[in-house]
């Protein structure tokens, strides 16, 4: 894609020329998008996508399903092109042949599509970035064993692994630890409804991470004809067909925040087109602690306007809920009048990179001061500089976008291996320049 092409060498982070001016369309949610391909593939018929995100994590998802005998047709242009931004239709279906899925490091392949493998007449097996295999399985593949499943995974616990298919799966009780991803539980209630007898899904250990997107899996189910009941802790999920007919994808309100952000780098004014009320998403978390650095949130008829102040805030806050905005929050941080600390996020040292020890590797050779704590980070706001060496984004697409938010007022700031947004927002760079051609 074009936007990536441009950041196929180190990218030069470009520094806000004054307040930040700009209405903002960010692609669809990649949580819904890759929810919404496996409720699918799952369906009695056919299914359309409206509004998806195409991005790799979606492409994988999409190609992990097709793998196993769904079809997946998008939209076209007039030109005959794929339409990046068209909907999607999915036709379910079943191969009787060995298939292979490949995960890349999308955690939600990597665990969504196990539970929906152990459905199949065949052998699947799993692979995928050398950094998947670090990435936690293990407790959604005991899950899975308990269920009846066979696994083949050399006691590793991780990819590669191959689920042996026998036509279908009976059901029945689960109990799993659950604190190191909110997965492991979406993962089994997705395909719960094609087993036997569905699935009794109950989650013992510490607090699991990004609830929201538990009731995000919850409400897509429902909606598409699923019975389920949720529990202290505790989820039922009934068999029964599923027949979604037409899935609407909301903005992906992660990806927002660097956006957001923005406007209180700047002390500008962003809005970000079709923000959705109410939201699958966790839209309300994600307000409330950008309201609380500084930032005013208003509705309009055009989306949700932001204002920064000039003033950044530091703040305390637990994280756990909306822990993907961590590396934008902490850029803020490290730019904020006082200090911060960010709790209920120890979990992130097993997402895409170790993002704890990233993050205070990267702002710390800026200047700043970022500290692990056993749970989340600590960021004493010091004079920021361009480092010697160019900000690691460790295949990050999350850092890539907290470098981005630093850039705006670290002049000269470089961004290695930059391209790395495309697993979730490729036209990134794009939209970013975009903004920052309108100052106020």
């Amino acid at each position: 894609m074009q936007a990536a092409a441009q950041m196929d060498n180190d990218w030069e982070a470009p520094v806000a020329p004054g307040p930040v001016h700009a209405t903002i369309s960010v692609p669809g949610s990649k949580s819904m998008t890759n929810r919404a391909l496996v409720v699918a593939a799952l369906s009695d018929g056919p299914t359309t996508i409206t509004g998806p995100l195409r991005a790799r994590d979606t492409d994988l998802m999409a190609a992990a399903i097709a793998a196993l005998g769904a079809t997946v047709q998008r939209a076209r242009s007039d030109d005959g092109s794929a339409d990046d931004r068209g909907s999607w239709t999915v036709t379910p279906g079943w191969t009787s042949e060995a298939a292979r899925v490949d995960v890349g490091n999308a955690g939600t392949v990597l665990r969504f599509v196990p539970p929906v493998a152990a459905l199949s007449k065949a052998d699947v097996r799993f692979s995928g970035d050398p950094r998947a295999a670090e990435r936690p399985v293990g407790q959604l593949l005991s899950g899975l064993r308990q269920l009846g499943v066979e696994i083949e995974d050399g006691g590793r616990g991780a990819v590669p692994f191959t689920i042996r298919g026998h036509g279908g799966v009976r059901g029945g009780l689960v109990t799993l630890d659950a604190s190191s991803s909110s997965q492991f539980v979406s993962a089994l209630m997705l395909a719960a409804p094609r087993y036997d007898t569905g699935v009794a899904i109950r989650h013992f250990g510490g607090r699991i991470p990004s609830a929201p997107h538990i009731a995000m899996t919850v409400a897509m189910l429902v909606a598409a004809g699923g019975r389920v009941e949720s529990g202290d802790e505790s989820w039922r999920v009934w068999p029964g067909p599923l027949g979604a007919g037409t899935i609407t994808v909301e903005p992906d309100l992660s990806n927002a925040a660097p956006f957001l952000a923005a406007a209180l780098v700047t002390g500008g004014e962003i809005t970000i087109a079709g923000w959705p009320e109410p939201s699958l998403q966790a839209a309300r978390p994600i307000l409330e602690v950008l309201t609380e650095m500084g930032a005013t949130g208003t509705a309009t008829p055009a989306g949700l306007r932001v204002r920064g102040a000039g003033r950044i805030r530091g703040i305390r806050a637990d994280l756990r809920d909306i822990s993907e905005l961590t590396p934008v929050l902490c850029a803020l941080a490290a730019m904020a009048d006082s200090p911060s600390q960010f709790t209920g996020v120890g979990h992130l040292r097993l997402h895409e990179s170790d993002r704890l020890a990233a993050l205070a590797a990267e702002i710390g050779a800026l200047g700043g001061q970022v500290t692990e704590l056993a749970d989340g980070l600590h960021v004493q706001p010091r004079p920021l500089r361009p480092g010697a060496e160019p900000f690691d984004s460790y295949d990050d697409h999350r850092l890539v976008m907290a470098a981005a938010v630093l850039g705006l007022a670290v002049p000269g700031m470089r961004v290695r291996n930059a391209q790395t947004v495309g697993k979730t927002f490729p036209d990134f760079a794009g939209l970013w320049r975009q903004m920052l051609e309108h100052p106020s």
